[in-house]
Formats: structure tokens, C-alpha cells, sequence
């Protein structure tokens, strides 16, 4: 029983293959030691002739029933020869068959207890194109998100520990200074206080909604309601920005799109996000366009900008949490890196995609989302 115990599923699986060599061994020999005997008179019928009977040739019975014994002797040792060397056999064959099906599961049971210590780089070999290859190489796949996770996870600890630390050492530093008496309190100082915590504030909105969408617990309150209505609200909402800054904001929003059922609140925070990056990265004389089509089962809705570009490199990374092309530029202007990874999240819970293209630096940008016609 220790052995069974320590061997777990090979001993498991090399009892099953005994238990099988050993019904079809026991069935070897019960159908050869009944059925030889029949078969062997039928024989000495067939040889010796129809009409033979030990009564008319009394000279063969001794010889017969000694052919006979001496049959039945040599087919029971021929068995037993046979039968053991077949079952040697068949017991190694067994032992390396429950070896190459145990060999695989073990070693995902070791890079499974590997990965829960937090060694999230193991991997196991998947060679073949069996159930085991195919289980090993989905647990790979598993390995590798739970990798990927687990540097989402710390990237994002540093990101929003680096993001609290510059207001929070602003904030830090004027109140010092106004304790020491070396700055001076003024309107001037409580308002760049005020708009410290301001920006504390909004990271940890941000974030309540970052996280709520990379859960996917986003509330959605879809309802039918014109396209082109949300469009000209989001533009309406942002255009005293864009003519502060002196950018062109054009609307180019054919007025017969279809009703599309979703959640207007969720689609204008879209909407009004991808507008203010583009403003953000167009300099004053630039010029941004929203555009909106029709096409087939779908409406697709563009932003274009004159803006700054962005390069190749950056262009699969946008959407990721907390990614800026320019860090130092972004922070300046306010943003967090984190309003990309909620618009994702939003359209692709309407069940649509969002992109971004650029040809590069200085060649502005566009970004877009495909939103299906169909019901939620």
C-alpha cells in the first residue's frame, strides 16, 4: 500500500494496465485449455479419416492417448512460457507508457507550486499534439498571463506611487515653507495648494474607475439616442478650450446616422477624452476633426488632429495604464495615463473597438472606435 501511496497516479495507472494484463491472461489460458483438447481430436479425425475408431485399429489407442497427453503437456507449458514472457513484457511496456502519461502532469504539478511561491516565469515543455501537449501548452498560457498580471500589478503600484509622490511633495513643500516663514501666504499659495489636492483628487476618481473597468463592473444604463446629438454635446462641451488655445475644432457628422442603443453618459466621457488629448497634443494654429460614418452593422467615429504625431513604437502601448509618449509633457498638462485605458474599457463593453494610428512623429494622430448596431 506505501508503494501505491507513493507512486500516486503512475501506481494508479500501472495497477489498471495489470489488471488488464492479467484478465487477458487468464482468458488466454481458460480458452486455450478448453478449446485444445476439441481441437485437437477434430485434428486426429481430419488426419487419420472419418471411418477411424479406436475399435478397428487397436493399435492406435495407446499411441493416441499418449499423442493426447503429450499435446495437452506441451500446450500448458508453451502458455506458461509464453504467458510469462508476454506479461514481462507487457508489465515493462505498461511502466514506460504510465512513465511518459505521469512525467508531463508532475511536471506541471512542480511549475504549478513554483507559480503559487510567486515564480511566475516557469514554464513546462509541450512537445506533440496529444491532450498532454495541449494541456501544457494551455497552462503556459495561463503562466503567461499571470506573469503579465503580476508586472501589471507592481507597474502599477510604482505608477500611482510615483504619481501621489509630485503633488503630495508640492504640497509639502509650501506648507514647510509657510511654517519656516519662508513663503509668504497668499491667494497665490493656497490656490496652487488647492490645485495640488485637485489633482489628487481626480487620480483617485481615476483610478476608482480604472479599477472598476479592468473588473468589468462598469454600470451601463444603455438607451436608444442619436448619434450626432452626443457628438455635437461633447464638442459644445470642449470648444471654449479649443478656441483659448487657438486650435480649430471641426465637426464633420452626417445628420441621418442611425439611433444606437448606449449608455450616452459613458460614450460622452469617451468622446470628450479622445477630443482633450487631441487638444493637448496640437499646438495653438493646429486643427482637430470628429468625424462619424455609417458603414454596414457599425458607426465609426474618428478624431484627427495636426498634432504632434506619435511614433510607431508607442502606438501598441497606448491604451495600457498609466502609458504616456511624453511622461514629463503629460504630467505637466495634467493627464495620468489612465484616460486611454478607461475609454477601452467603455467602448469594448458597448461590444465595439477602439484604435489609434499615427505616420508618425509630427504627422498628427487619429483615433477611433467602431460601435455595433445591434441590441445590448
Amino acid at each position: 500500500m506505501a508503494f501505491w501511496r507513493r507512486g500516486g497516479l503512475r501506481a494508479r495507472l500501472l495497477l489498471a494496465h495489470l489488471i488488464v494484463i492479467a484478465a487477458g491472461a487468464v482468458t488466454l489460458f481458460a480458452v486455450t485449455l478448453v478449446t485444445a483438447p476439441t481441437l485437437h481430436d477434430r485434428l486426429m479425425v481430419a488426419v487419420l479419416g472419418p471411418g477411424h475408431t479406436v475399435a478397428q485399429n487397436p493399435d492406435m489407442a495407446a499411441m493416441e492417448q499418449a499423442t493426447s497427453a503429450i499435446f495437452q503437456t506441451a500446450t500448458q507449458q508453451a502458455l506458461l512460457l509464453s504467458g510469462g514472457a508476454a506479461i514481462l513484457v507487457a508489465v515493462a511496456v505498461s511502466l514506460l507508457i504510465s512513465t511518459r502519461i505521469v512525467t508531463p502532469v508532475r511536471q506541471m504539478l512542480t511549475a504549478s507550486r513554483r507559480i503559487a511561491a510567486g515564480h511566475y516565469a516557469e514554464r513546462v515543455p509541450a512537445h506533440g499534439s496529444d491532450e498532454l501537449a495541449a494541456l501544457a501548452a494551455q497552462f503556459n498560457t495561463m503562466a503567461g498571463e499571470l506573469e503579465a498580471t503580476e508586472r501589471r500589478r507592481v507597474a502599477l503600484i510604482g505608477d500611482v506611487a510615483h504619481e501621489l509622490r509630485t503633488p503630495l511633495a508640492t504640497i509639502k513643500g509650501y506648507i514647510e515653507g509657510v511654517l519656516d516663514g519662508v513663503v509668504t501666504p497668499s491667494d497665490e499659495t493656497w490656490a496652487l495648494m488647492h490645485d495640488e489636492v485637485g489633482r489628487l483628487t481626480r487620480l483617485v476618481r481615476d483610478l476608482q474607475e480604472l479599477s472598476r473597468a479592468e473588473a468589468k463592473q462598469l454600470a451601463l444604463h444603455p438607451r436608444m439616442i442619436a448619434f450626432d446629438t452626443l457628438i455635437t454635446q461633447a464638442v459644445a462641451r470642449l470648444a471654449p478650450q479649443y478656441a483659448e488655445k487657438g486650435v480649430t475644432l471641426a465637426s464633420a457628422v452626417p445628420a441621418d446616422l442611425p439611433m444606437v442603443e448606449l449608455d450616452p453618459d459613458r460614450m460622452l466621457q469617451v468622446l470628450v477624452n479622445l477630443l482633450g488629448n487631441a487638444l493637448r497634443a496640437t499646438p495653438a494654429g493646429g486643427r482637430v476633426a470628429v468625424a462619424a460614418q455609417h458603414a454596414g452593422a457599425a458607426v465609426t467615429v474618428t478624431v484627427t488632429d495636426t498634432g504632434i504625431g506619435i511614433d510607431s513604437a508607442h502606438l501598441p502601448h497606448l491604451f495600457e495604464r498609466f502609458y504616456r509618449v511624453d511622461p514629463a509633457r503629460s504630467r505637466r498638462l495634467g493627464g495620468h495615463g489612465i484616460g486611454l485605458t478607461i475609454s477601452k474599457s467603455l467602448v469594448e463593453a458597448h461590444g465595439g473597438q477602439i484604435w489609434a494610428a499615427s505616420d508618425g512623429l509630427g504627422a498628427g494622430a487619429t483615433f477611433g472606435f467602431t460601435l455595433p448596431l445591434r441590441q445590448m
